[in-house]
């Protein structure tokens, strides 16, 4: 539970009832979720955009969106799913992710996990996966033999974000820390820089897309580092960047985009599990997983996670 704003130990362990699916409904048994910036986000009510989510002054909710689980019971009216299905999705603004049980309806973002993975992996996929693939695939239209930079390719976006850009045709260059260089290289970059001794937007070399994971950068800071028609992209929901993406679209061939990704409606969510099933199941896309916590752990999840130097995905087990 979150019941205040707050640093990691606002969150607490509590006992509540187990839900009972309605009628459009399932009753999913969680094994595994994720441990996001986004959650950090909504547990600190910062950026303030956050709690209109989870509430102005003060929150009262259960975290977590993604999830990797068992189908335990089925509402009476369900027909794509059933009992002992092993599923991942997104319970999106409904949260509830970090409990042992999550009722959801049939119609949200959920699909049949990949054969080839343990909840862990699948719940990493899901989340790397929806928010990697519209902005490579939708907002930048990313096209085979462009030359695209990942920053932050070492994270739990960025190395999905690696291999499907490698999926599709490009180019990769990957910017992470001396540590994790090799890790990058192995997930498909033709090109590895280690941001603590060299500035990639200082290089000379210019990309069609540069895509900023970790939200480090800015479009006025990487604009020279992009060809006549480039577009940046950028995870974090700033003024600065929706300005520019409002003055970009109209007067400039370089673009600033960003994309609220887990505001897609759930039929799109959908669609994109199973393509990112198939890929996995393919071989296309293996997560990389960090740590994996007990629920019990939550709050020093939240702790590793906020330092912003994992190397690719945080899981908690249920």
């Amino acid at each position: 539970m979150c019941e205040k704003y707050g640093s990691p130990h606002v969150l607490r362990l509590a006992e509540v009832e187990k839900p009972v699916p309605d009628d459009n409904e399932v009753l999913i048994r969680v094994h595994a979720a994720t441990v996001t910036p986004a959650d950090i986000a909504f547990r600190k009510g910062n950026p303030f955009i956050s709690r209109f989510f989870t509430g102005i002054l003060k929150p009262k909710f259960t975290p977590g969106d993604e999830i990797a689980g068992e189908i335990e019971a089925a509402g009476k009216n369900v027909r794509g799913f059933n009992k002992g299905d092993k599923i991942f999705g997104s319970s999106g603004t409904a949260f509830g992710a970090h409990a042992e049980y999550i009722c959801l309806p049939e119609e949200a973002a959920l699909g049949t996990m990949p054969a080839n993975m343990d909840y862990g992996e699948a719940v990493a996929v899901c989340y790397a996966g929806l928010t990697a693939l519209p902005f490579l695939r939708d907002k930048a239209s990313i096209k085979s033999g462009q030359e695209v930079l990942i920053n932050g390719a070492s994270g739990s976006i960025g190395t999905l974000a690696v291999q499907l850009a490698r999926y599709y045709g490009a180019e990769v260059t990957g910017v992470c820390s001396t540590a994790n260089l090799e890790l990058v290289r192995s997930l498909g970059a033709e090109r590895v820089i280690d941001y603590t001794k060299e500035d990639f937007a200082k290089t000379g070399q210019t990309y069609d897309i540069i895509f900023d994971v970790v939200a480090k950068s800015s479009f006025s800071r990487c604009k020279n580092a992009l060809k006549p028609n480039g577009i940046y992209l950028t995870t974090f929901p700033s003024l600065g960047i929706m300005i520019q993406s409002m003055w970009t679209s109209k007067f400039s061939r370089k673009k600033a985009m960003f994309e609220a990704t887990g505001l897609r409606p759930a039929p799109e969510k959908s669609k994109d599990l199973l393509f990112l099933k198939e890929l996995t199941e393919a071989c296309k896309l293996k997560p990389v997983i960090d740590r994996r916590y007990p629920l019990e752990q939550i709050a020093e999840a939240h702790m590793h996670v906020e330092k912003g130097h994992k190397r690719g995905n945080v899981i908690i087990n249920l």
